[in-house]
């Protein structure tokens, strides 16, 4: 069984605002995710294709644009393919948009953070 079809989990970064509000917004609803310090813990490149699909998006959807590493790494370039996206991710897990919250086999991006409550 994949980990992202296992119970509630939430990729948390605790210096993000909007990832310690969708953390409370879960809580307040008596949801307690298997909390995910994704920048500790970084998700592989088979994690992070499972979450695309769960997600529903393609690997530039995921990534944040406002880190140094995307501009360091040329990830602006458009003909970068999903493969070289995703193992960008997986070696620079700060490119990863965040919150992630998953749940019944579902995910969204907590942005913002009321998104979460979608998948409830």
């Amino acid at each position: 069984m994949s980990k992202l079809r296992a119970p509630t989990r939430l990729y948390h970064n605790p210096r993000c605002s909007k990832s310690r509000g969708a953390l409370e917004l879960l809580r307040e609803r008596g949801i307690e995710p298997e909390v995910i310090a994704y920048l500790e813990t970084p998700p592989d490149a088979t994690e992070l294709c499972e979450l695309l699909g769960l997600l529903g998006v393609d690997a530039r959807e995921l990534l944040r644009s406002g880190e140094d590493e995307y501009k360091q790494l040329g990830l602006d370039d458009t003909s970068l393919d999903e493969d070289a996206l995703i193992a960008a991710m997986a070696a620079h897990p700060r490119l990863i948009e965040r919150p992630v919250f998953v749940h019944g086999g579902r995910a969204v991006i907590g942005r913002p953070p009321e998104r979460v409550l979608e998948l409830l």
